[in-house]
């Protein structure tokens, strides 16, 4: 099953699961959305409408977020994953949210336009590390001068007994939420696509493509937050 397939298959219920998958929910994409807003409320405020694109955007939950923080967005969903991309383009609809949906795989050509934002939440790790640089390449050439990359990411961890208790605390965390044994399996089976690359790779890589202040901006074991911005003209 391709990564689209296995996504499509829960749309439906990916929402309702993401507080106990992702047990740092609130501070996780609250981050990132901290880290999107700056440079979108600073086109806001001179008269331009902030263009936010994200990167296998799933049910547009990261987009929602930043929407909701920055009324006057408007957003540019990737996704391989039809299904999804259905459900986000609901939810922005119901929020009167100005968006375009566009059906690619994240190793294909980003949608042409400048953005202020380039996001992306817990997709960028189903890309082999030569995808993930070719990718961060592409982000940075799309953004605006003085816009911001975040990266709101499943990360590996630095050394192979830490990633193996990375594992061990999420199983035990979800666990403790009230994640049963179906949904766990679930996940693990989606975790079969997953090439997480450490958050130092990803940001030395993230450098070399050309932003500045890069940086993490939050961690908690497997979940991390990163990015920086496009120097100004």
């Amino acid at each position: 099953m391709s990564v689209a397939a296995a996504f499509d298959a829960v749309a439906g219920s990916y929402d309702a699961a993401r507080r106990r998958l992702v047990p740092c929910f609130d501070a996780f994409y609250g981050t990132a959305v901290e880290v999107a807003a700056p440079p979108l409320r600073a086109a806001l405020a001179s008269g331009r409408t902030p263009e936010v694109l994200d990167l296998g955007a799933g049910t547009g939950l990261l987009s929602l977020l930043i929407a909701a923080a920055v009324p006057g967005v408007r957003v540019t969903l990737v996704d391989g994953a039809p299904a999804m991309l259905a459900v986000a383009a609901g939810h922005l609809r119901a929020r009167a949210v100005p968006h375009r949906t566009v059906r690619a795989d994240l190793a294909h050509p980003l949608p042409a336009g400048r953005y202020h934002a380039v996001v992306s939440a817990l997709a960028i790790h189903h890309l082999d590390d030569a995808g993930k640089r070719t990718l961060y390449r592409r982000a940075v050439e799309a953004l605006v001068p003085g816009g911001v990359f975040v990266n709101a990411e499943q990360v590996a961890g630095p050394t192979p007994a830490l990633d193996r208790r990375y594992d061990e605390v999420w199983t035990s965390r979800i666990t403790e939420l009230g994640s049963d044994a179906a949904e766990l399996a679930g996940a693990r089976e989606r975790m079969r696509h997953d090439r997480p690359a450490t958050v130092g790779d990803q940001c030395r890589w993230l450098g070399e493509a050309g932003l500045v202040d890069v940086d993490c901006f939050f961690k908690e074991w497997r979940f991390a937050v990163f990015g920086g911005h496009r120097p100004p003209a």
